[in-house]
């Protein structure tokens, strides 16, 4: 079981800033900018590549609610949504989710 799972399921605690059936939003612990966001499918899916094509609603839910959320938080004009793939993309948490990252100049990707 992943950190998300348990988050998910109400077994740690999280600064929930959206929730609804299919996903949450919450605040990383260990933010990179100010403002950064992990967008959260409820259903478990590794990473990225492992969805499959009746999962793609979901993924553009997500980016729907990557906008709302970003509307909201008055950064709809300048925000990066980033999805670390595997372990050689980076992805720590093996369970697909968008960071949604803003609050200052970010700079370069790599």
């Amino acid at each position: 079981m992943t950190v998300f799972k348990e988050i998910i399921e109400g077994r740690l605690p999280a600064k929930k800033v959206y929730e609804d059936d299919r996903l949450i939003v919450i605040e990383d612990i260990r933010p990179v900018a100010p403002i950064h966001l992990l967008i959260i499918p409820k259903k478990e899916i590794p990473t990225l590549q492992d969805v499959a094509k009746e999962d793609l609603p979901l993924v553009a839910h997500m980016i729907e609610v990557a906008q709302e959320v970003a509307k909201s938080k008055g950064i709809a004009e300048g925000y990066r949504l980033v999805a670390n793939v595997g372990a050689g993309g980076g992805q720590e948490v093996f369970h697909l989710h968008f960071h949604l990252i803003s609050g200052g100049p970010l700079g370069k990707m790599v």
